[in-house]
């Protein structure tokens, strides 16, 4: 088997990969979200935030794909990790190719000095069986939900955001799209840290580290992805001070998808609804915006109880369970 990287100039490549997710997703999870060819090259040139990861192609002696090692390696925090995650073709499965995928992204984690490994993968029981033979250990479960915009009770999103604008009379809304203003850039620093108090489980990782350069960059990512960032933020009435906000993009190359990026309340702002409110507020303001959305897809721990109580109030369902699992390397 020839294992290669993917570079993200390499267009036929990046088709594909695509082409081999979407093979082992129709059997896996076919109700997930995956990237176009476009997206799946953008996301290795820029990564989420300017950290991009790497993906290698697996191909068998006829040159055919046979599987698929994504590699990410995070370079802001958390320099001891590597996260790797692996397909395999549904035709070629049985055969070792995920086993020697796994085996390749651990050399590669070594040779960049990292101690501990994590890989995902869909909640399923073969997945799981495959993962523990490579001596990893579940660390947490990540749930993918989805609105469906087009049945969305108007009314009640309405209702819930009276409702919270009554109990927050002390702050505004900011509604942003594209780049935060200079003069934000420092108060949004320490709000988007706050998603570091969602629950990390038994994973063994730190916390993200932010920066104004940081945040530019996710505002660069984004752009190379060509998607709208709509921002809405909850700013403090009196003192001015940013205390939460909302975070979406919408695909200009499939803009009836949309995707939610964050949801965070500054600690010593929680206790006002202030979550129901920015995440009721984007609903109100796309829902004007942008009326070909017809999806809106979010990731939480299943652990986050609180942020999974508004999503249910919003008519989320969901579409699927993913494991992480780590283990020492």
């Amino acid at each position: 088997m020839d294992i290669t990287r993917l570079s993200p100039d390499d267009a036929a490549g990046c088709a594909d990969a695509v082409a081999l997710l979407t093979a082992t997703h129709a059997v896996d999870c076919p109700a997930a979200l995956l990237s176009t060819p476009f997206g799946y090259a953008a996301n290795l040139r820029y990564g989420w935030d300017g950290d991009p990861g790497r993906s290698y192609l697996a191909r068998d002696e006829s040159g055919t794909l046979v599987g698929l090692l994504q590699f990410f390696a995070p370079t802001y925090d958390n320099t001891h990790l590597a996260w790797i995650e692996v397909e395999v073709h549904p035709d070629h499965r049985g055969r070792g190719i995920g086993s020697e995928l796994v085996r390749y992204g651990e050399q590669v984690a070594r040779e960049l000095g990292r101690t501990s490994i994590g890989i995902g993968a869909w909640d399923l029981p073969k997945a799981d069986a495959f993962i523990k033979r490579h001596g990893f250990e579940q660390k947490a479960i990540e749930v993918n939900r989805r609105q469906d915009i087009a049945t969305l009770d108007w009314a009640t999103v309405q209702k819930l955001y009276d409702e919270a604008v009554l109990a927050s009379a002390e702050y505004e809304l900011v509604k942003l799209t594209g780049e935060l203003p200079d003069d934000m850039l420092e108060g949004m620093i320490a709000v988007t840290a706050s998603i570091n108090d969602a629950p990390k489980d038994d994973l063994d990782i730190e916390d993200d580290v932010f920066t104004a350069e940081r945040l530019r960059a996710y505002e660069e990512s984004r752009r190379g992805h060509n998607q709208t960032v709509y921002r809405v933020i909850a700013r403090h009435r009196t003192t001015g001070e940013l205390a939460g906000h909302s975070l979406v993009t919408v695909e200009r190359e499939r803009p009836h998808i949309a995707e939610q990026a964050d949801t965070a309340v500054s600690r010593d702002h929680r206790g006002h609804r202030l979550g129901a409110l920015v995440k009721t507020g984007m609903l109100l303001w796309l829902r004007e915006a942008e009326p070909a959305v017809t999806q809106l897809d979010t990731w939480n721990a299943e652990s986050n109880s609180h942020m999974i109580a508004i999503n249910e109030q919003l008519n989320y369902f969901i579409v699927a369970r993913t494991k992480d699992y780590q283990k020492s390397l």
